[in-house]
């Protein structure tokens, strides 16, 4: 018997190498390199010419408005971009534990009530526990179709016998082609599955779900490949021990990335969240120092989000920094931008920040809600419960415009607030009037005047 030849796959970057190396020479990342069995096939005959497609003209090709499937929950189908676009492969990533198979039976089960066949093929579960789940969600619906199975050929022969509307697969790692003696969740394993099911979806229209482990690093588990053969990648955030997911799609060629939707975790599954800005000021305390509120941004959904800060004067010759729901060097930055602008002197305090509700924050509008409420901590002045702060903050103290400020103080008006405080530049190029009262400050100084 000859002797199996072995070689090493990165599983980030798909890169092969012949010995294991510590460091991919490819994308530079540290300890991934795996050890896969080399299958070496005869090179394939040269392909027949008669089915060569021909180019056209793009003035000659017609097109029509691409329908889209409900998938029957709104936060969903804002982050698909409308719903389920047919023929499309989408992946789903997440840690475990935070609601991507309850999520999808739901699904399921909204489609399947439309008369539509899915089929939900697992990995990791049997039938009768998928059907346990489904039970505890009162997810009844005669068009589903479950199979536990991880050989892709008995999956591709049963997707030909049950020819459904929408495919399911739970997970992508545990899915093997028998003809690659690697084992299940390489490289190789990986993207043989997931090209397979790209050819089922573009050939025969199905609208294809892929369930996708995470790494350590939170990004999804395989190479990097697998991203890139998807159309839509979807992400669900959020702590298992908290009831609130967060779904964000990072890539999606039928829609915007810039889109979130807000679920609830509940006994029954997943409940939708309508108003995410009540639900995150749902707690927030009257009268107490460091507490601010802001007007952030998710795509064209504004939401509006506490802040909190409190500082507490150091025991040690080096105050310590912590910044939770926002990035750590931006808070350190307008720390330092409170000190020489303003003339606070935060060199002898502890300084914690938090953004509630496990939201995090990456746009510069968050910036003057930031340092308002440092220096609410810091003077120990409560900020006014009617005040929404919203403005990017520069090194020199100066607050400049943010987009869609419209949106903003729409938002905030409609949640009962009667005081925005927004950069001079958009409060003089504001075209509606207002429905609450307005103050446009140019500098850091200037709005905690007015704020504190």
């Amino acid at each position: 018997m000859a002797k199996l030849k072995t070689k090493y796959v990165c599983m980030e970057c798909g890169c092969e190498s012949p010995k294991w190396m510590g460091k991919c020479p490819e994308c530079n990342q540290w300890n991934t390199l795996v050890e896969e069995v080399d299958t070496k096939t005869a090179p394939a005959s040269a392909p027949s010419l008669s089915n060569l497609s021909k180019p056209e003209r793009m003035q000659d090709i017609s097109i029509e408005e691409e329908m889209r499937l409900s998938t029957g929950l709104g936060e969903l189908d804002r982050v698909l971009g409308g719903g389920i676009v047919k023929g499309s492969l989408i992946l789903v990533g997440g840690d475990p534990g935070i609601g991507k198979s309850t999520l999808l039976l739901q699904l399921s089960d909204n489609i399947g009530k439309k008369g539509l066949k899915v089929l939900y093929v697992s990995g990791e579960e049997s039938v009768k526990q998928i059907k346990i789940r489904a039970h505890r969600m009162s997810a009844d619906s005669a068009n589903i179709y479950l199979q536990s199975e991880n050989n892709m050929d008995y999956i591709q022969r049963t997707i030909e016998d049950v020819n459904p509307d929408v495919l399911i697969i739970d997970s992508i790692q545990t899915v093997y082609n028998s003809s690659i003696l690697s084992a299940p969740g390489s490289v190789s394993q990986v993207r043989d599955a997931t090209g397979n099911l790209m050819r089922i979806a573009k050939g025969q229209g199905i609208a294809v779900f892929i369930v996708g482990h995470v790494t350590k690093a939170g990004s999804i588990a395989g190479p990097r490949v697998l991203e890139h053969m998807v159309d839509t990648v979807l992400y669900f955030e959020g702590d298992s021990h908290m009831s609130y997911r967060i779904l964000r799609a990072v890539k999606n060629r039928f829609g915007s990335t810039n889109e979130i939707g807000i679920f609830e975790m509940a006994d029954r599954g997943l409940a939708e969240v309508l108003n995410p800005s009540q639900m995150l000021l749902s707690g927030r305390m009257k009268g107490v120092s460091g507490s601010s509120v802001i007007a952030s941004l998710e795509g064209t959904r504004p939401m509006l989000v506490e802040v909190q800060a409190l500082l507490s004067y150091t025991s040690f010759g080096v105050p310590r920094r912590t910044a939770t729901g926002a990035d750590y060097n931006r808070v350190v930055l307008l720390m330092a931008v409170l000190e020489k602008r303003v003339g606070l002197q935060l060199q002898n305090y502890d300084s914690y920040v938090n953004v509630v509700g496990g939201i995090k924050l990456n746009e510069p509008s968050s910036d003057l809600g930031i340092i308002a409420a440092i220096a609410s901590s810091y003077r120990d002045k409560e900020i006014d419960d009617g005040t929404v702060i919203i403005g990017e903050v520069g090194l020199a103290g100066e607050v400049r415009a943010v987009n869609f400020i419209e949106k903003r103080i729409n938002e905030a008006a409609k949640l009962g607030f009667t005081k925005c405080v927004i950069p001079y530049n958009n409060y003089k190029n504001l075209k509606d009037d207002p429905k609450i009262k307005i103050y446009g400050v140019k500098s850091v100084e200037e709005a905690l005047n007015i704020i504190i």
